[in-house]
């Protein structure tokens, strides 16, 4: 019962499990499944498993299993980053990419300058020791600054925003937002990996060559590739192990680059030409295998880290609560007012506000991403864990009150 196998098909029991009951829990009240799975996490985590039942909860998850969980839920993301970065359709972009990308922009630039301030005031007592104030403040912008594109997909589709013209701005700026997103992410973990502002400028030129090569060379083969996919049988086989390989290529360079190996699935789920039949029957493979088993356990890693017992005090939870409302202030005010600007009514000007203030799980990417890397003491990591959670779940409330506000 202790061998390392066994704890690990225990814990995939337990983590699929709770994370389908509280993902039917959360539909069942309107917010999305993710939202659940999030939770389900928390509560497995030292917080309210950890510290009702102590014996059981090192039983199930001991200190030596976390390994397994990291790299499993590692395989997860990869995956999951490169479905994402198949379903941007850039054909929806084209319609409105003008004015999402003044909304994006300007959120982008608001959230990570108020991120940056609450970083030179959060640095003295609650960055680690060794990071840099440069670091610790690019980085607290960036996470400040990014929006959940498949939660935030889900949440239109759920809500048929789908073809209207609130859904199709937001989605785009949160599509031109998160690959914005991804390559200011880059740029920081380079610097704090090589530990000066200088260091990294031959990571960003392997990187550019690389985005060209993917762009330029790769995108074309497969192009060629898949227009044999329906008349030859071996090149229909061969298909999805190429796409797989390159995947998984693309994510070991950008890590062996000093960026991140999800950087590396994100791209090469943009370049996927459209062209063939497998996108879609691949997408849902991937998408089922990646929501159902392998995220659920980044949730739980998570939830792990998520210690609410290191908020023992009302300064702590009151700087949570500080922390929230410039994230709001930042993305959902930043939004709305660039919507507004744009020449957008009131009424779609907040929603495209309100939806863009979704953080979900890209927001817990990045935070477990500055975990890992050193960035965030467990303290910073549970208040901007709350945070992301707060900003999500208010989306859809939100959305019904500027509906029963505006009478639509």
């Amino acid at each position: 019962m202790t061998n390392p196998v066994s704890i690990f098909i225990l814990q995939l029991a337990v983590i699929i499990a709770m994370s389908a009951v509280f993902g039917y829990i959360f539909r069942k009240i309107g917010q999305p499944a993710v939202m659940g799975e999030i939770t389900a996490g928390i509560i497995l985590g030292p917080s309210v498993f950890g510290a009702l039942s102590p014996a059981a909860s090192s039983f199930v998850f001991p200190p030596g299993s976390f390994g397994n969980l990291q790299f499993a839920s590692q395989v997860g993301l990869v995956l999951f980053m490169f479905v994402i970065g198949m379903e941007l359709d850039f054909s929806i972009m084209k319609q409105k990419v003008r004015s999402a990308l003044f909304i994006s922009n300007m959120s982008i630039g608001l959230s990570f300058l108020l991120g940056m301030g609450l970083a030179w005031f959060l640095y003295a007592d609650y960055a680690p020791a060794g990071i840099p104030l440069y670091a610790f403040a690019l980085f607290m912008g960036i996470a400040m600054s990014i929006t959940a594109f498949p939660v935030l997909a889900r949440i239109i589709k759920e809500r048929n925003l789908m073809n209207t013209r609130i859904g199709t701005i937001a989605i785009t700026s949160a599509a031109i937002g998160d690959i914005t997103g991804w390559c200011i992410l880059a740029f920081v973990i380079a610097i704090v990996r090589m530990h000066s502002i200088n260091a990294p400028l031959y990571t960003l030129l392997a990187a550019l060559l690389y985005i060209l090569i993917m762009l330029f060379v790769i995108r074309p083969l497969l192009k060629k590739l898949l227009a044999f996919e329906t008349q030859s049988i071996w090149v229909k086989r061969a298909a999805l192990p190429v796409i797989l390989v390159l995947l998984f290529l693309s994510a070991w360079y950008s890590q062996a680059i000093g960026i991140h190996a999800l950087f590396g699935a994100f791209l090469a789920g943009i370049i996927m030409p459209v062209e063939g039949n497998f996108r879609k029957p691949f997408i849902d493979k991937m998408e089922r295998l990646a929501s159902i088993m392998l995220l659920p356990i980044f949730f739980v890693l998570t939830g792990l880290r998520t210690q609410l017992g290191l908020l023992n005090g009302p300064t702590l939870w009151g700087l949570c609560g500080i922390i929230t409302l410039i994230a709001i202030a930042g993305k959902f005010g930043g939004s709305a007012l660039a919507a507004r600007l744009s020449g957008e009514p009131a009424y779609e000007s907040l929603s495209i506000g309100a939806l863009m203030n979704t953080r979900g799980l890209m927001e817990l990417i990045i935070l477990n991403i500055g975990y890992d890397l050193g960035i965030l003491k467990p303290a910073v990591f549970t208040m901007m864990v709350l945070m992301a959670l707060a900003t999500t779940f208010m989306t859809a409330p939100l959305l019904s009150l500027l509906n029963r506000i505006y009478k639509r």
